[in-house]
């Protein structure tokens, strides 16, 4: 009789494999790449921890809206894989690709939006001359009455024994 319930919960267990297995293997893999929404040519990142829902990546993140692919160049715990790219300087909607090593591929999208502001702008030109500002004062200067009023050293302590 043991036998027979060991051999029921045996083949039960290897069932339950067989269901679960092929929908795991369909499930979008968790990774990060943003921001969302860049300027032209400005800096994205992207990352999958391999042990955390992730997978292990099989090649770059590829994408048109990228200037090169993102390579991983940065590792960590739980199988982290990241990486810096730049995008193109089109505006526009595009989406990116993970492909990893157990064939999944999973997409991501983000865009590229007008101009960035430019770092060289000059300040308006105003048509009032303007005025300079008047010093301020100066203040007089108090000199300290000796070490016990300014805080200074072991002499400035009074001990009364």
């Amino acid at each position: 009789m043991l036998k027979k319930a060991m051999i029921g919960a045996l083949v039960c267990g290897a069932a339950q494999l067989a269901v679960i297995a092929p929908a795991a293997a369909t499930t979008d893999p968790s990774w990060y790449l943003g921001p969302a929404e860049l300027g032209p040519g400005e800096q994205i990142y992207a990352e999958t921890k391999a042990a955390a829902g992730g997978c292990t990546p099989d090649g770059p993140v590829t994408s048109p809206g990228l200037a090169e692919p993102i390579g991983w160049t940065i590792g960590g715990n739980f199988g982290k894989y990241g990486g810096f790219g730049h995008v193109v300087k089109t505006p526009g909607k595009y989406v990116a690709t993970l492909t990893c090593t157990d064939g999944r591929k999973s997409t991501r999208t983000f865009t590229v939006v007008g101009v960035p502001p430019s770092s060289t702008t000059k300040p308006p030109k105003t048509t009032k001359p303007t005025a300079a500002k008047p010093k301020p004062k100066p203040q007089v200067t108090v000199k300290p009455a000796g070490a016990p009023q300014t805080g200074g050293g072991f002499g400035a302590m009074s001990w009364d024994w």
